[in-house]
This record gives C-alpha cells, sequence and structure tokens, in this order.
C-alpha cells in the first residue's frame, strides 16, 4: 500500500503567502514521489485568501487541492479537526501557510518516520542546525523563553514545543487532538504533551523558520498572557 500524505494548511489573510507555499509544496512532494494532497482550511478571510485557492485548485487539480472554506475565525484546533474529517491520507502534515515553514522539510519528515515508524515527527529550531531568522532579539527572547518555562515544567520528550510544523500518524493526531482542552499558541504544545501521556514516540528534524514575508504576525500581548495561563494549566493538571 502506497502511503498518501495531508497537508493541512489553515488560513487567514494569506493570499499573497499561498501561491508559493503551494507551489513549494507540490515541487518538493513530487520531486520526492511521495502521494499528496493539500487541504486548505480558510476561516472567512476578508483578503480573498479563498478566491486565490480557488484559483490554485483549477492549476493544480481538486485532487491535490482540496478547499474546505469556513464562515469565519474558529480557531486553529477546530481547523485541524474539520481538516483531519476530509484527509484521505494515512499520514498528516500540519504546517503554517506563512512561508515560516518551508516544505523541503516534508519529506525529511517522511524519510525520518519511516526509519523506526514513529508516531509523531516534529520540526525543532532549538537542535542541530535548527534556527530562526527575521525575529528581533525581543521575539526570539519570547520564543526561547516560552519553550525553555514549557520544558522546565512539562516534559515533553520534544526540544521545540511551542513550533507548529509537524508530520503525525493520522490516528495518532486524532487522539491527540480529543486530548486537548488548549485554544490558539498554547494547543500546539499541548498536543505534544498529550502525546508523552499516551506513550506515542516522537522523532525531530531541525528545521529553519523564517518570519513570515507578506502580511503581519498574529501573535500580540494577549496570546502572550493566553500562553501563560494555560502553560500553568497544563502543569497542573498533566
Amino acid at each position: 500500500m502506497i502511503a498518501k500524505y495531508s497537508i493541512l494548511l489553515p488560513t487567514y489573510n494569506e493570499k499573497d503567502n499561498l501561491p508559493i507555499i503551494i507551489w513549494l509544496i507540490t515541487k518538493y512532494m513530487s520531486e520526492s514521489g511521495f502521494d499528496y494532497e493539500v487541504l486548505i482550511i480558510d476561516d472567512g478571510s476578508p483578503d480573498g485568501t479563498l478566491d486565490v485557492a480557488k484559483d490554485l485548485q483549477k492549476i493544480y487539480g481538486d485532487d491535490k487541492i482540496v478547499l474546505l472554506p469556513r464562515a469565519k475565525k474558529l480557531g486553529l484546533g477546530t481547523a485541524y479537526i474539520h481538516g483531519i474529517k476530509h484527509a484521505k491520507g494515512h499520514y498528516v502534515i500540519i504546517m503554517d501557510a506563512d512561508l515560516s515553514h518551508h516544505p523541503k522539510f516534508i519529506p525529511e519528515f517522511i524519510k525520518l518516520q519511516r526509519t523506526k515508524d514513529y508516531d509523531i515527527v516534529s520540526g525543532t529550531r532549538y537542535l542541530g542546525s535548527g534556527g530562526v531568522y527575521g525575529w528581533d532579539f525581543k521575539r526570539k527572547l519570547i520564543s526561547r523563553g516560552a519553550n525553555f518555562l514549557s520544558q522546565v515544567l512539562l516534559r515533553p520528550n520534544a526540544s521545540d514545543l511551542t513550533g507548529s510544523f509537524r508530520l503525525y500518524k493520522k490516528s495518532v493526531l486524532e487522539k491527540c487532538i480529543s486530548s486537548c482542552v488548549s485554544k490558539g499558541y498554547v494547543f500546539q504544545m499541548e498536543m505534544l504533551v498529550r502525546a508523552r501521556q499516551h506513550g506515542f514516540s516522537i522523532a525531530e528534524v531541525p528545521i529553519t523558520f523564517v518570519d513570515r514575508v507578506y502580511g503581519t504576525s498574529k501573535l500580540g500581548g494577549t496570546e502572550i498572557v493566553q500562553f501563560a495561563k494555560n502553560l500553568l494549566y497544563l502543569f497542573a493538571t498533566t
């Protein structure tokens, strides 16, 4: 049986980035010979992201580009649940649509997963050749601090808890999501904590994270406060 990979792309105001990310995904997956589909989950973007997605579907075909639009912004966790329901792949890859996650790493995730049949392969900015580009000192400090606190409090068996570029076995992703209670940016962190609780195996691939080229970051003061609250909640309950 040939394995199929479903790539989930939640989008909100990504009309400039979407054509580039889709082209890159197509390039690297086709060159590697892996069977794949891209599920675009747009949350009612007012900038016309869905129109761009429709054009891309015409170019690449509806077998490769699947559109799963929603009427409004409903959050990352529900976007993944929505995507999983329609995913035809045996494995699910989650990544950002803003070009901060380069699709060239996806074949590396797949190859590493196959070496020992790992349940999860997670991209890490904090090991080996991994790194972050385009962030100022304050942003790097927040990210490092958040990751350090998460490591100390939650012991997740992974070096990069706050990242969101990962490959999951579909059944593993479903179980992790159903166990999660967090929303927003803490959701990604909780996923690996729940994976540890369930005893799932996790491997890591060093990745380079590049700050978004087009559009504005969706991380603000409210998200940081929410992160701190949820981190303490997870520490108290896991």
